[in-house]
């Protein structure tokens, strides 16, 4: 997902990687910080790949910085990936937020729809963090406080999820 992320956030422009290390943190948020360890390989790898460029430019100081472009072929890859994303890129709510941080730069309507199709179908199947044999629990079959907590929110979480979701869809269909 970070590469997405690196993706998406240069289709806004031009960043350099203190700039785009801090954007990617600030989506992932303060319990996955973005350490330059996993930053800087990422990039290195989309460049080598084509998807980035890295050009010296001017810095505010003297010395020079520099700033990575994204390729056509970097947004090319950032459409399919926001097209086409894996399974777990839906069912996994982390993952899933990032491609909804860049859902918009799909220019198909329909395209984006069905993605939305698809979360919705996972959040509609039944599930649970706790199961008895196969049947999944709810909070009022719980007795343990903390996990009928984690039921509720969870409960909760996925109704307001799925009512946005079918509105962003009734929305798509008029």
């Amino acid at each position: 997902m970070l590469e997405l992320a690196i993706l998406g956030f240069l289709t806004d422009g031009p960043l350099h990687g203190y700039e785009l290390r801090r954007r990617v943190t600030q989506l992932s948020g303060y319990t996955r910080p973005v350490s330059d360890g996993s930053l800087y390989p990422a990039i290195k790898r989309l460049v080598r790949q084509g998807l980035l460029e890295q050009r010296a430019e001017p810095g505010s100081a003297a010395a020079p910085r520099q700033v990575l472009h994204l390729t056509d072929d970097g947004r090319d890859e950032l459409l399919r990936r926001l097209r086409e994303p894996d399974e777990y890129e839906i069912t996994d709510n982390t993952k899933f937020l990032t491609i909804l941080s860049f859902l918009s730069r799909l220019p198909d309507p329909a395209d984006r729809a069905e993605v939305l199709r698809r979360r919705l179908a996972f959040l509609e199947a039944p599930a649970s963090f706790f199961y008895d044999g196969d049947r999944p629990l709810r909070a009022e079959d719980v007795d343990d406080p903390y996990r009928r907590g984690m039921l509720r929110v969870a409960r909760a979480t996925s109704a307001a999820e799925r009512a946005w979701l079918r509105e962003m869809l009734d929305d798509a269909e008029n």
